[in-house]
């Protein structure tokens, strides 16, 4: 690492992010595992719009590609969609 204040500065913030990153990346997963396992339709809609959001949120600051984004909301009504009612 060179000893210019602007590379330490941009390790300190790349550092940051990463963190930060990794964090809402292990919840939204945390999220989606959770709602994968409920076994009735209903509290999983109620759940499916804030768990949407969590990846929407994801794709915007640029932690997951927004295809990706797509793909898992899509599996995911896909799969509360087949639950019976």
């Amino acid at each position: 690492m060179a000893n210019h204040s602007a590379t330490k500065k941009d390790v300190r913030q790349s550092s940051k992010r990463n963190e930060r990153n990794r964090y809402y990346g292990k919840t939204t997963r945390n999220a989606i595992r959770d709602i994968k396992a409920i076994d009735d339709k209903s509290s999983a809609s109620a759940k499916q719009p804030i768990v949407a959001s969590m990846i929407d949120k994801l794709a915007k600051r640029g932690t997951i590609h927004k295809n990706k984004a797509a793909n898992l909301k899509s599996k995911l009504a896909k799969k509360i969609n087949s639950l019976a009612k």
